[in-house]
């Protein structure tokens, strides 16, 4: 047998040999320059269930794939052909689908509604050549769910073996505990406290990256220089960025890590409601992450050129409104509270109108520098917020005015009017800070009103956009509404969430208010909570203490608890401050945009699903802006806030729809179930008695529920859930799991609430440890860590390159075949599960329904396993003929099998050719030197990234064939033959 290197084609389930033992191949990857990387498990004696990682390179690694006309041919004793069945469905399981298939493999498999619209981006982002979608849904349509599912395509088509998921760090932990209790994707997460459990768990100097497949980090940890360096050493099968807006500006950190990270992965997934900044050239710019080719000018394109890259739905898109009536509650109509100004905050008022916003009888405003014409507007905004607020901000001015003078002493005449009038305003705010506060009083009046208080279950989220007013309501809302005060932010029923929090914390926090029985229930945060955190399972009422002047920020805002899996009517309130003189006939300009703001957002909720749209500047600070500049020109409040969107861009992205029905791909199983699978893999591994073995019982009052010790293999397999669900749930001692979806459902849901499981007498630290959120049973899909550890361990059961010999109801051999293609990746782009038959007469005929011959030829539970009495040499001595029969029929299927795929490459090689031709053209509009000769380099680096792309996507080499099995009459004799 001759050594294979570099180039060799080798596929998960294959058996290789490499330094004298015998090895299964559990992944292949081919690298850059040391050959195939191929991670395996032992099958020889010595070796055996031990991994390993071997480059099959001349210069490293000498990897021999074994031969399958080598193959020998092995009885099956075990019970009903167990040993058998096992093995082929566990090389099914393990054998990735072709990259021609495009239907969905795995709809039906997870914790959640079966919704098509939750479907579309998975099949969206399948159609492409690579797995590259940016999914844009508007707020509350479970974009994490939508990720989950394709993320499961990905691992049940081999190319999601390595998987990063960056989200802003409060959610990381709500992220996390989606994809696992929903889809059993277990990912570690490097949050601060990750990273210091990864220093203690992994060798000194490893690359945290390399060393956990799929893991889970924030935006601010991954974009330090010190994980840069890690980041440039490794590459993706899949990366996940979850609030992707954050990438757009050109020339931040965050933009930096974008472009670092989107050569180094196959499939790349953005997620975003708020994508589009109203820039057209950064829209194109992000969406060119994806695919460098679509446009060659992100500044001038159309916008049909970019219709394969994003999915964007929104409430009212027919496909979604027909599916989620029953998971997601109408909201009711917002309410928008007056709240007239105490004495000395009409004092404030009459001071800001009269000497800053308009100024009588001739006078100018008392302010120069930076930003000047805006910032009375600035000053208004934060009085609105809270006297607390105003003080800050004038605080802040009159340190930033003084250092000026310092640095600039010739600057003190211009500037001392105006740090005068601020110290005047400034003792204004802090006479008001001495009086109950209007806003104040009213918002402990809505909160008794709605019950909340000791001993009720109501929860409220209250927004603010400054820090100064949340920490105000921290320190004096408990005392009003009789709970008792902690010093300890972390702790008590009103608490903080903002960025001044660890991660850690921030995630508790986000944790403890989705549970029913932690003590938490006014949560007061910034708009720091506005993006991807989930408010909405214990609540259903918000408060704007203070309004953002921004659709955007409102809408998000909203979208906490106004969300997909919302069962009661959320009620959203806003706290308008208004002067004692107020005209309601005549509204302040101030009182009249947080109205039409609020009502404007629950007009296009209700009917385009997109408040964005409205402006169409899509960015928060953009909308804020314009509306203080409308309102410094005396511009109509209707047209600085339309009816209608500006920007008809916005409304072909909010209705780039698409149909989420369709047929799904039906993989080939020999089990009727999952739970069937689970349960003869552990008879069959632990030798009839899992029972004594590893503890296998299903409970007696939950008999839904299926509990193991897991043993040290499925413990390491584990250590990558958080340390907390670990050891509260005691994981690694012993394992409960559940194939039944309503049950997996029912503990999902107690978990959340965990009031019945209080123990009692428990402290109120032992009640917040108690309270975790994750389920104690853990749902079984197919990529559960429970069944790929099984699924290896039936592999490497069937010793060195051997195939069973399984006796059934057929008239003559059958032999099962294995066979594909592979491209230069590894990836199958072929695939067939044969059975021939017809080889003793040399006449050899083919089947490709390995599951219907096997289910006609009676080989199931139950089954009579009798023993063989034919010929077993003769018998070995049709291997060759079977192999060589099963090359040339592969060849066959070949032509109609890669059409799918040669047909999106010839596309994508046409795009390419139109791609640099049109940049082409685009150079020649740029003036000599530098710039044109940069942008030509990086235009030719990307045409040849990609044209090498397109050719590893294609079929190269000879096919892989394996004899799998023989299917037999129990006296080994054609009957055919007269037997």
């Amino acid at each position: 047998m001759t050594s294979v290197t570099g180039t060799a084609k080798f596929a998960p389930g294959m058996q290789v040999r490499a330094r004298d033992e015998d090895w299964l191949v559990v992944e292949a990857a081919d690298t850059d320059a040391d050959g195939t990387r191929l991670d395996v498990r032992g099958i020889s004696p010595l070796v055996r269930d031990q991994r390993a990682v071997f480059f099959a390179h001349e210069s490293l690694d000498k990897v021999t794939p074994l031969r399958p006309e080598d193959t020998d041919l092995v009885v099956d004793g075990s019970p009903e052909c167990r040993r058998s069945r096992l093995f082929i469905d566990a090389l099914i399981r393990k054998t990735p689908l072709p990259l021609s298939e495009q239907r969905l493999a795995t709809v039906g498999t997870h914790l959640v509604d079966d919704l098509a619209y939750q479907r579309e981006p998975a099949r969206a982002a399948l159609r492409g050549l690579r797995p590259r979608l940016l999914i844009a849904d508007a707020v509350g349509l479970g974009k994490t769910l939508e990720v989950g599912l394709l993320l499961s395509e990905l691992i049940r088509r081999g190319r999601g073996e390595r998987i990063l998921v960056v989200t802003p760090k409060a959610i990381l932990e709500q992220f996390q505990h989606e994809l696992w209790t929903r889809f059993a994707i277990p990912l570690v997460r490097l949050d601060s406290t990750g990273i210091e459990r990864i220093r203690n768990n992994i060798p000194a100097g490893r690359n945290p990256f390399s060393y956990y497949k799929r893991a889970i980090i924030s935006i601010d940890t991954l974009r330090s220089d010190r994980w840069r360096s890690h980041l440039m050493q490794v590459t993706w099968d899949a990366v996940v960025i979850d609030e992707s807006h954050k990438l757009i500006n050109k020339g931040t950190k965050n933009n930096r890590l974008a472009g670092l990270l989107a050569p180094r992965t196959d499939a790349m997934i953005l997620a975003s409601a708020t994508p589009h900044n109203g820039e057209r050239e950064s829209f194109g710019e992000l969406l060119s992450l994806l695919d460098p080719t679509a446009i060659p000018d992100t500044s001038n394109y159309d916008e049909s050129q970019l219709g394969h890259l994003y999915v964007r739905r929104h409430k009212m898109s027919p496909d979604v409104s027909a599916e989620i009536g029953h998971k997601w509650k109408t909201r009711k109509q917002p309410e928008a509270i007056d709240c007239p100004a105490s004495d000395p905050e009409q004092r404030i008022f009459e001071e800001l109108y009269d000497v800053w916003i308009n100024p009588s009888d001739g006078r100018t405003a008392p302010v120069t520098g930076k930003g000047a014409r805006l910032f009375p507007y600035t000053l208004l905004k934060a009085f609105l917020s809270s006297p607390h607020a105003l003080g800050e901000t004038v605080g802040n001015r009159i340190a930033s005015i003084d250092k000026d003078v310092e640095e600039n002493p010739d600057k003190k005449e211009v500037r001392t009017p105006e740090r005068a009038a601020l110290v005047k305003l400034g003792d204004l705010a802090a006479d008001a800070m001495g009086s109950p506060a209007a806003k104040f009083s009213r918002l402990v009046t809505e909160l008794k009103a709605l019950e909340v208080g000791p001993g009720s279950e109501t929860r409220v989220v209250i927004f603010s956009e400054r820090r100064a007013t949340l920490q105000m309501l921290h320190e004096t809302l408990p005392a009003e509404l009789g709970f008792e005060a902690s010093a300890d932010q972390m702790t008590g029923a009103v608490r903080q969430l903002h960025g001044g929090l660890s991660d850690d914390e921030q995630q508790r926090t986000v944790k403890d208010f989705g549970l029913a029985d932690t003590d938490l229930r006014i949560l007061l945060t910034g708009d720091i909570a506005s993006e991807g955190v989930n408010l909405h399972r214990q609540c259903h009422q918000m408060i704007h203490y203070d309004l953002p002047w921004s659709l955007i920020t409102i809408e998000q805002r909203n979208g906490r608890i106004d969300r997909y899996g919302q069962e009661q009517h959320p009620q959203m309130r806003a706290l308008l401050l208004v002067r004692q003189d107020e005209d309601p006939d005549v509204p302040s300009a101030d009182r009249l945009v947080s109205r039409r703001l609020l009502e404007r957002e629950d007009e296009v909720h209700r009917t385009l699903g997109d408040a964005a749209s409205i402006l169409g500047l899509r960015d928060e600070d953009a909308e804020e802006n314009a509306i203080k500049t409308g309102l410094a020109e005396g511009r109509n409040l209707d047209d600085i806030v339309p009816a209608q969107p500006e920007d008809p861009f916005d409304l072909f992205m909010a209705h780039n729809t698409v149909d989420g029905s369709g047929a799904h791909y039906r993989v080939p199983q020999l089990f009727a179930s999952t739970r069937a699978f689970v349960e003869e893999a552990l008879d069959e591994v632990y030798d009839e008695n899992p029972q004594t073995k590893v503890g296998k019982a299903w409970g007696e009052d939950h008999p839904a529920m299926l509990s193991l010790r897991p043993d040290h293999e499925l413990q390491r397999r584990l250590l990558v859930l958080p340390q907390t669900y670990l050891d509260e749930r005691g994981v690694l001692e012993e394992l409960r799991v559940t194939f039944d979806l309503a049950f997996a459902q029912d503990r999902l849901d107690r978990a959340r609430e965990r009031s019945s499981e209080r123990p009692k007498g428990a402290t109120t630290k032992q009640t917040r440890r108690e309270a975790s959120g994750w389920p104690d049973v853990s749902f079984v899909t197919d990529q559960h860590p429970l069944v790929e550890w099984l699924t290896d361990k039936v592999l490497v059961r069937l010793t060195r390159n051997t195939a069973p010999v399984i006796t059934a109801k057929v008239d003559e051999p059958v032999f099962l075949m294995q066979g594909m293609y592979s491209n230069a990746k590894g990836h199958p782009t072929v695939l067939a599960w044969s059975c021939v038959s017809g080889l003793e007469h040399g006449t050899p005929e083919f089947n490709d329904d390995l599951v219907r011959v096997l289910n006609d030829a009676g080989v199931e539970p139950g089954m009579v396993n009798r023993p063989y009495s034919g010929d077993l040499e003769g018998l070995r001595g049709l291997v060759p003929a079977a192999v060589a029969a099963t090359r040339r029929h592969l060849s066959e299927l070949r032509a109609t099998q890669e059409e799918p795929l040669i047909e999106r490459l010839v596309e994508y090689e046409t795009r390419l050719k139109e791609w640099r031709k049109a940049t082409k053209t685009a150079f020649e509009q740029l003036t000599l030197g530098f710039r044109r000769d940069d942008a030509e380099q990086r235009v030719e680096k990307t045409a040849i990234e990609v044209e090498q792309l397109i050719e590893d996507l294609a079929t190269q080499g000879e096919s892989m064939v394996r004899v799998i099995g023989v299917l037999v009459s129990a006296a080994g004799t054609s009957k055919k033959q007269g037997a």
